[in-house]
């Protein structure tokens, strides 16, 4: 699939998002919450993030995590002076001390973690537009999260958080994309996707 196609199914994606009431995507991260805390491990290293606009979940599944006992970092979105995507640094999320970042993003406050820190977690959180069921994760396209995947524990769980309906049979897949192990959605809970070397 051509990137122009990519960038056709994008915008198709994220305006069927725009369409879901407001009361409808609180209530779905509500569901989210409690099939996280299904899949937490006390004392683990979770590499989440926050979601924005009409992504699916809150910042509340943060929350959720600590309360389960695990340690979160956050990302750091960094650029080139070209303004290429550099991998993900990462911070420690603490509530109440989150600040505005590149984009609008909120972050995790200096000092950070090397890119690497991504390698301590035994599961990383991402987000994405839509998920197929090889595992292959179709995120925004500016490639911050492959770029940053490489430092990842190869036992780590890469679970991608997408609504139901953007669990599809096939996307289209780049030999440098990262295949999820896992999608969590509101209504299916947890999926398990096949291991793919």
């Amino acid at each position: 699939m051509t990137s122009v196609n990519k960038a056709a199914m994008r915008a198709r994606l994220r305006q069927a998002r725009r369409v879901v009431p407001d009361d409808v995507h609180a209530a779905e991260a509500l569901l989210l919450n409690a099939h996280l805390a299904q899949v937490i491990d006390g004392g683990a290293t979770v590499c989440g993030y926050v979601p924005v606009g009409t992504e699916p979940g809150s910042i509340t599944m943060l929350d959720v995590l600590l309360q389960h006992g695990a340690r979160v970092l956050l990302p750091v979105a960094r650029t080139t002076d070209g303004d290429g995507p550099l991998p993900l640094m990462w911070g420690e999320y603490r509530p109440g001390e989150l600040v505005r970042g590149r984009w609008g993003l909120l972050e995790p406050p200096a000092p950070w973690l090397p890119e690497s820190a991504v390698g301590q977690a035994s599961l990383v959180l991402l987000p994405a537009l839509a998920v197929d069921l090889e595992g292959v994760r179709l995120g925004k396209g500016l490639g911050f999260y492959d770029r940053s995947l490489t430092n990842r524990n190869p036992q780590a769980r890469l679970l991608a958080i997408v609504r139901d309906e953007e669990v599809v049979d096939r996307l289209p897949s780049e030999p440098h994309d990262v295949r999820m192990t896992h999608a969590i959605t509101p209504q299916r809970g947890i999926i398990s996707f096949p291991h793919r070397e």
